[in-house]
């Protein structure tokens, strides 16, 4: 095949395949290195393989566009067709580097190219085989980019506003001529399945890594970006026409000219960090838009990937790669910089793109040295849709109830106590309180679950009764359920859905009622190819689990009061804390048995126990969450078509509260002021794109004013991402996490770096342990997580969410031994003095004879040994006792990515209990919240348990989880009174995370517990 001849330095020519099917136009680029031959059965249309010219063997880049019927279309740079080849077979020659024919299986339908590699080591100039792991060889770039552009550098310090223009901006354009050249660009796909092309944060893009390509080449660093990058991009000149030809039949008789629709692509590594808005039929584009972006990579380089936005997917029309030690000391760069094809080279024409960026470390930022709320001018998380509002009273509920006297007392600041809050009984009060409407969001609404249990002359009604007679009084009732697409009634024969959400009972239950319910589907952008749509459509659900009522403000007038968190209204989700699992099955739950893990005959099988966190917000910031659910209900509710032509098509469901003077509006005196001690700030944070809200800024540049990311044709609000980030980087002591998923940073594991999971979180939490560390200071981090994904523990999603989960364990635990390696405490301290990852089980002893056959499968085991996990469905993080984020979003690509799962979360502090205001340990509100969650997992409280930063404390929760989990998972049944399990993995010393010995698989139910993957991978799992 094609030897590129400025390739050869590096043994590599590359060719770029288009391939097309069901409307899907994907790229990769294919070496071709000296000796790979086709295989004798591949043939040529139109002419034999002898014919091909052995001139074109030194031929640049030859692009192939693969048609549906795996026919393969060569151009060469100018377009021009040469021949066609039938691909069959690809044979690579050198060992070093995967076989073609593997990255051809691994080819994705979609806009996104995955990325080069991210972390360290840096790329050498030797190849030698054996220097390649042979678990990541098939994971990484086979080609490179070599260049050095000359550009302006300026010291000092960065000024967000010089990157912000509103009038004409000059540019001192180089006079100098690139230093060095191209040796090639690739584009190439990774094995993760198809990608949402209007993603930002995880979406594999076009990713270009520099490598030698002569010895006068220079290696340049990996380092370390951690912190904020504020970058801004200008303008590009003098692109080339990618659109030569018409695209529909309109464009050759209405249209002028049609030219490139250009936007620019900014990737660090395998993550996209920023995306501006497309510039229609344009050469030369102006954006001035501006980004601060959250990095924690280790990248020798940052990409603008410039291209042309088609009707389906995009075309890279060139880079600019900036060297990241350029800009590592600080200094601001800004300039135009020559764009490279790709080819390697600049364009003839001087195609160029102008930016500036200027890097920020996490240490040179005051907003992450003083902890969360340092200040009266503490203005919350920056860069959000919602501000911080201040002033107001938050309640914090673990599980659905917890019973009078169940929980030890937690005493606090000034003589008070901690009140254990009772989610389910006062989400009833306010449901029956409220005079003029009632809003719920739910990924689940089951009308027939119980609220209010295990009290004294409990109301027998279920929800759905409530909500009928509460419209009856004239109350707007509003229901937005996720529409489950598995679930369907056809011809009246009613389909539950795979996920079991009750969508289309709920929906009949509430049709000749006056309560209105949306099932609102997960409904993906219009300029999506018809595949997208299904995928988004069918992977993807709206999560949010809000209910918003009015309540009585006094002196007659009405407010509105927010309920947020994880909770459902559901059927499985009422629990307390002892979380039985055989004793209420005829008594609490008799009505409300849920446990997915079983297949079989469910009689005498454990239920799935269930623990949450939720939150009831009253004050300024609970008209946020009105107005999530507004913004939400007017997109759902959009009608289209030939209902657009009927008078009455026109939603009015809404209430408009603006316009009764009754109300309270969000400007009103909040109900608790700064000087109250037991007051609240509180900001909303949401993961949501336009696809699914009505309200966003349909101009780009409004939008950025809004804190809105762009992806390629959607806009996007991913604060709560944001809102995890900067109280991470802000801690000072400890972190304590509660979460159904953990899982991100792949960007940084060992392999499958390109798997797309690049939340910050997991890198986020193990770089702030390591500085301390190397500080010399204490700090611990606890993270509570399900045994396993709720599910059947053995099947393939199942084992991919556990094997990306100990994928991300792994990656933390070795930057922690890294870290004390580097500073000589290998031997004195261990990775788990610092990080421990725990799990939730409960075992129940038991005088009843178990009279049901025994036959081995996960059901007769779980009854012969009276134990099961609890499930962990918790989303919330608590932060040196002083901040606490509670919401519906897991720690992973779905729920933080914000163009993937619809998702809502509150950060919330008390001004008056914080380290920077105290100057000691906080003991408000999120103080005695934390203590009553341990004293649910561990039984009990103890005085080390007051200070979880000390090694005597994480070593004492540890040495108790693992009894814990030795008693669980023994052969002698006895009642467990702690729940706290440590994680069934073992870490070493050096921060590798194995199996248990003896202990590979979950008990009674089975499953590998560091999972397991084969296959190709999807966007579900992630």
């Amino acid at each position: 095949m094609m030897v590129d001849d400025h390739a050869q330095g590096v043994g590599a020519g590359l060719g770029r395949m288009e391939s097309e099917k069901e409307g899907h136009v994907g790229k990769m680029e294919i070496c071709f290195r000296n000796g790979s031959i086709w295989e004798h059965n591949s043939r040529l249309l139109g002419m034999d393989q002898k014919a091909l010219p052995d001139s074109q063997a030194t031929h640049s880049s030859i692009i192939l566009a693969v048609t549906r019927e795996l026919g393969v279309k060569c151009l060469d740079d100018t377009g021009t067709p040469m021949f066609v080849i039938h691909v069959v077979h690809i044979i690579h020659t050198n060992s070093t580097q995967p076989p073609v024919d593997c990255r051809l299986h691994h080819l994705l339908m979609s806009e996104n190219e995955a990325p080069a590699t991210a972390s360290p080591p840096a790329v050498s100039t030797s190849h030698d085989s054996s220097s390649i792991n042979n678990e990541t060889s098939y994971h990484k770039p086979f080609a490179t980019l070599s260049r050095s552009t000359e550009y302006r550098s300026q010291s000092g310090s960065f000024d967000p506003k010089t990157l912000v223009s509103t009038s004409p901006i000059e540019y001192e354009s180089s006079r100098h001529q690139p230093t060095a050249t191209l040796s090639r660009t690739i584009e190439y796909r990774s094995q993760s399945g198809s990608f949402d092309p209007d993603t930002l944060v995880d979406s594999p893009e076009t990713q270009i890594l520099t490598m030698p390509s002569g010895s006068n080449k220079k290696t340049l660093k990996v380092l370390l970006l951690h912190g904020n990058l504020n970058i801004c991009v200008y303008e590009a000149k003098a692109l080339p026409n990618m659109d030569m030809f018409p695209r529909t039949v309109g464009d050759v008789f209405y249209r002028e000219k049609n030219t490139s629709d250009p936007y620019v692509s900014i990737a660090i590594t395998s993550a996209v960090i920023g995306k501006t808005y497309v510039i229609e039929n344009c050469e030369n584009p102006v954006w001035n838009q501006q980004f601060n972006v959250h990095v924690a990579y280790y990248a020798s380089e940052i990409h603008f990937l410039v291209k042309d936005s088609d009707k389906v997917g995009s075309q890279l029309i060139g880079v600019v790669a900036i060297p990241v030690e350029n800009i590592y000391n600080g200094s601001k760069i800004d300039g135009f910089f020559p764009l490279m094809n790709t080819n390697g080279r600049p364009f003839k024409n001087g195609a160029s793109l102008g930016l500036a960026m200027q890097y920020i470390p996490v240490e040179g930022s005051s907003l992450y040295q003083n902890g969360v709320g340092a200040g009266p001018q503490y203005f919350g998380i920056p860069g959000t849709y919602f501000p911080l509002r201040k002033g107001g009273k938050v309640t914090l509920y673990q599980d659905a109830h917890v019973p009078n006297i169940s929980l030890p007392n937690t005493e606090l600041d000034s003589g008070m106590h901690y009140v254990h809050g009772t989610c389910w009984i006062d989400i009833f009060d306010a449901i029956k309180a409220a005079r003029h409407l009632v809003y719920i969001t739910g990924w689940s609404v089951w009308q027939k679950v119980k609220l209010v249990r295990e009290t004294e002359n409990a109301p027998k009604y279920t929800l759905g009764e409530l909500l009928k007679s509460k419209s009856q009084e004239g109350v707007k009732v509003l229901l937005l359920v996720w529409d489950d697409p598995t679930s369907r009634n056809i011809m009246g024969y009613n389909m539950d859905g795979f996920m079991a959400t009750h969508d289309e009972e709920t929906k009949r239950f509430f049709k000749n009622s006056s309560v209105k319910v949306l099932l609102c589907p997960r409904v993906a952008g219009k300029k999506l190819s018809w595949v997208q749509k299904k995928e988004v459509g069918t992977i993807y659900t709206h999560h949010q689990k809000t209910v918003i009522v009015d309540a009585d403000a006094g002196n007659g007038r009405r407010k509105i009061v927010s309920f947020i968190g994880g909770l459902d209204l559901c059927n499985g989700r009422y629990d307390n804390p002892t979380h039985p699992i055989f004793k209420t099955l005829e008594t609490l739950h008799a009505d409300d048995f849920h446990n997915p893990t079983f297949t079989g005959n469910l009689v005498g099988c454990p239920r799935e126990p269930w623990h949450d966190l939720h939150s009831k917000i009253d004050g300024p910031a609970a008209y946020d969450l009105l107005k999530n659910f507004e913004e939400r209900w007017l997109k759902a509710s959009k009608v289209s078509g030939i209902k657009k032509l009927k008078a009455s098509s026109h939603d009015d469901s809404l209430l408009k509260i603006d316009n009764m003077p009754e109300f309270l509006t969000v400007n009103d005196e909040p109900c608790l002021s700064d000087k109250d001690p037991e007051g609240w700030h509180v900001q909303i944070f949401r993961s949501i794109d336009s696809n699914s809200v009505k309200g966003f800024p349909k101009d780009p540049k409004e939008a950025t004013a809004k804190n809105l990311a762009c992806g390629k044709n959607v806009l996007i609000d991913m604060s709560i991402h944001s809102a995890y980030v900067t109280a991470i980087r802000a801690a000072q002591h400890f972190i304590y996490i509660e979460n159904q998923y953990f899982i991100g940073s792949s960007f940084n594991w060992s392999s499958y770096k390109e798997l797309g999971a690049n939340n910050l979180i997991p890198m986020e939490i193990a770089l702030k342990i390591a500085s301390k560390i190397k500080a010399n200071e204490r700090f611990a981090v606890y993270v509570v997580i399900p045994m396993w994904p709720e599910g059947v523990p053995t099947g393939s999603a199942t084992q991919r969410i556990l094997f990306w989960q100990n994928k991300t364990m792994q990656m933390m635990y070795e930057t922690i031994y890294n870290a004390l390696l580097e500073v000589g405490l290998e031997e004195a301290y261990s990775p788990q003095d610092y990080l421990n990852f725990f799990c939730l089980g409960n075992r129940e002893d038991s005088s009843l004879k178990d009279d049901f056959y025994f036959d081995h499968s996960p059901e007769a085991l779980t009854r012969k040994s009276r134990r099961f996990m609890i499930y962990v469905h918790s989303k919330g993080m608590i932060v040196d006792d002083e901040y606490v984020i509670i919401g519906s979003a897991n720690i992973n690509q779905r729920s933080m990515e914000g163009a993937r799962d619809t998702e809502i979360a509150m950060g919330a502090y008390q001004p008056h209990n914080t380290w920077a205001r105290k100057h000691m340990d906080p003991r408000g509100q999120i103080y005695g919240y934390r203590m009553s969650l341990w004293a649910e997992h561990l039984g009990t409280i103890e005085e080390p348990f007051t200070h979880p930063e000390t090694i005597e404390c994480v070593r004492q929760v540890r040495s108790m989880a693992e009894a814990n989990w030795a008693q669980f998972a023994s052969n002698e049944i006895s009642e467990m009174t702690g729940h706290l399990m440590k994680y069934p993995v073992r870490v070493d010393r050096m921060g590798r995370v194995r199996s248990l010995e003896g202990c590979e698989e979950f008990p009674d139910v089975g499953g590998q517990i560091t999972g397991s993957f084969l296959g190709i991978q999807e966007n579900l799992t992630i």
